[in-house]
């Protein structure tokens, strides 16, 4: 199974593409979709759902799995994460790929084992999880590694047990 993670973002939206064979978790991609702030909003969006497009015909995954946007004090933040989420959800919608979304706090329970655990733990789990060389950058992508991990280690409880 493979499974499309999202960190969302306007200006860096970071991807991470696992593979699930039983319980044995690959990396297949992962990296960052960039957008120029000179650039105005509905054509930083288009282009990120375009570059979504892109993987998602490239890779066929079976999910999506996206962070699900939680209250920031920023409020122009969360707005910005917001329109990028949107994206994604149309983008997979076009697909017809399921998509879940994900806390914060149940990713880092899901890789780490410890809702509070900080960036670098969870780099470290990613690294070790995926069998990587090295921790991903960005750290857009080892975020949305981390969120398609969360995704494989929730798919027994989403399917009654059994993987898809």
């Amino acid at each position: 199974m493979l499974i499309l993670g999202i960190d969302p973002g306007t200006a860096q939206m970071g991807y991470g593409i696992i593979e699930k064979k039983g319980h044995v978790l690959s990396a297949v991609d992962y990296s960052c979709l960039r957008t120029s702030a000179d650039l105005p909003l509905a054509l930083r969006l288009k282009q990120l759902f375009d570059s979504l497009e892109e993987l998602l015909l490239k890779y066929s995954p079976q999910a999506v799995a996206v962070e699900e946007l939680f209250f920031n004090r920023n409020t122009t933040t969360a707005i910005s994460v917001g329109q990028a989420r949107g994206i994604v959800l149309l983008a997979a919608a076009r697909h017809n790929i399921e998509v879940y979304e994900y806390t914060p706090l149940q990713v880092k329970q899901a890789v780490v084992g410890y809702g509070k655990a900080d960036k670098h733990q969870i780099q470290y789990m990613v690294r070790a999880l995926l069998a990587l060389k090295e921790i991903p950058k960005p750290d857009d992508a080892a975020d949305a590694l981390a969120i398609a991990i969360c995704h494989a280690h929730s798919i027994g409880s989403l399917y009654g047990g059994h993987s898809k």
